[in-house]
């Protein structure tokens, strides 16, 4: 992982810079955020920072005067610059003092995706490791670890867990997941359970109450209520056909 500092004076930009973003996907982890430029630079003196991500306009210090700085002083570290206008200007004094990229407000997901994955390889390039992140996988990869953690945690699964997990809010995880696998979040989860319940319905070590808490479900009344919408049959009458007994 790539430490990565964000620095803008709009709080709810950082916020959403850090919580809206699945940054562990493409290879940095957000080690903090600052308001302005002068704190961001106290703090790269203290700590190893790999990565900042600056707005341009801020006090105190803007975001080509940070990079003027750190051009100097640690060129080793990549700039990504922010900026709410398309001016040439900046743009042309970011060149001069060897920042990566130069991102106009509001980002696009689609566009730190990109500048992010370019990043990622030219920092693996200089290390050596050869580990380059195809962009056109980033959305499989987001989806495999959602998918891949409801199926660990399906007897205590919620959609605020996995937004946590990918670092997206949950409404936008809701509709990522649908956009992505043509499912509601939801349905899946019911999905997975229903179908990890009739392998649990075959284990005669476990009642029907233990399997509908085994798959989320506390009370064994809505885990019945469900599993017959899902397949017109109770749990009990699964179990029967299955094997002739009930337990």
């Amino acid at each position: 992982m790539y430490k990565l500092l964000l620095v803008d004076d709009e709080p709810e930009i950082r916020y959403g810079l850090k919580h809206y973003f699945p940054w562990p996907t493409l290879g940095f982890e957000v080690v903090g955020e600052c308001d302005n430029g002068r704190d961001a630079l106290s703090r790269i003196n203290k700590e190893h920072i790999d990565v900042l991500l600056c707005d341009i306009v801020m006090p105190f210090m803007d975001g080509l005067e940070v990079a003027k700085e750190l051009h100097t002083t640690k060129p080793e570290i990549g700039i990504i610059l922010l900026s709410a206008h398309k001016d040439f200007k900046y743009a042309q004094s970011a060149i001069t003092y060897g920042v990566k990229h130069y991102i106009v407000k509001p980002t696009k997901y689609n566009e730190l995706v990109e500048v992010f994955t370019k990043l990622k390889q030219d920092l693996d390039h200089k290390r050596n490791l050869n580990k380059i992140v195809d962009p056109e996988n980033i959305d499989d990869q987001v989806i495999h670890t959602i998918k891949d953690y409801v199926l660990s945690n399906l007897n205590e699964v919620t959609l605020e867990d996995v937004a946590d997990l990918v670092y997206m809010s949950p409404n936008y995880v809701s509709k990522y997941f649908k956009e992505k696998t043509g499912n509601n979040f939801s349905t899946y989860v019911i999905d997975m359970r229903m179908k990890k319940a009739t392998k649990l319905l075959m284990d005669f070590r476990y009642k029907i109450y233990e399997v509908s808490q085994m798959v989320g479900y506390q009370n064994p009344n809505n885990f019945t209520r469900t599993f017959k919408k899902y397949y017109e049959m109770s749990p009990r009458e699964y179990r029967e056909g299955k094997f002739g007994r009930t337990i």
